[in-house]
């Protein structure tokens, strides 16, 4: 089946759940990364949102956001340019602009523009720092995720297509919460399932379980090719 539209199109949670479960398979086979990707994506999936949750007021530290960065130029691509300019943002102001983005949840938009008063920081970050304290309500800007959408277009890093990305997320994750009685499916979860997804049949991952279509092919028909050019660099 096609990535396009694939899993996406699908609203039986049990198939998202098979999916979800060969995510470690996915950064295990992401060699050329090396442990280093595994340990900081422990860290980003389940210690830093622990961290945030357990403190009064939701931040990060300029420690935090630094290796936020990290594991999210060794998940993806390498812009080492990105490190160097938010290793330039002072500590307060770290602290000061994260701490406003997540008192402005849930307006999505007025928080990554919040962020993005940082150096360093578009969109595509900014999501990642939400999705980490607030995964109910932002998912993580992933390029793999975005290529495989139906009807979102070429990949654009600008809130606009942020929030268009958001809207078909969200989408997916209420149609998956009224078909699944225990589990309960965040913006952010979605999105790591259609990344193990588009990984998965990228890397021709053996563990990778057939998919069933389900009722609803979503927009733009389901049966695309696997991208668009990137018109713009983050």
């Amino acid at each position: 089946m096609s990535a396009k539209g694939g899993l996406y199109a699908c609203q039986d949670p049990a198939s998202w759940k098979a999916i979800l479960n060969i995510y470690q398979d996915v950064i295990a086979a992401m060699g050329s990364k090396g442990k280093n990707l595994i340990a900081l994506d422990q860290w980003y999936q389940e210690e830093l949102p622990k961290i945030l949750s357990g403190r009064k007021e939701k931040y990060l530290t300029k420690e935090e956001l630094l290796k936020l960065m990290q594991w999210k130029l060794t998940r993806g691509k390498f812009r080492p340019r990105l490190q160097q300019l938010v290793a330039a943002n002072p500590r307060e102001e770290v602290v000061e602009h994260t701490q406003k983005a997540f008192h402005q949840l849930p307006d999505v938009e007025a928080a990554v523009k919040e962020l993005s008063k940082l150096k360093g920081v578009g969109p595509a970050t900014a999501s990642a720092i939400l999705a980490a304290g607030a995964p109910e309500i932002a998912a993580f800007m992933a390029d793999e995720v975005m290529e495989i959408l139906p009807g979102l277009g070429p990949l654009q890093y600008t809130l606009k297509h942020y929030l268009l990305y958001m809207d078909k997320i969200q989408s997916c994750a209420e149609k998956l919460n009224k078909g699944d009685t225990i589990e309960t499916w965040t913006a952010h979860l979605v999105e790591k399932c259609l990344w193990t997804w588009a990984l998965a049949e990228k890397l021709c991952l053996p563990s990778l379980p057939t998919v069933s279509r389900g009722e609803d092919q979503g927009e733009g028909g389901g049966q695309g090719g696997r991208g668009h050019k990137k018109q713009r660099t983050r």
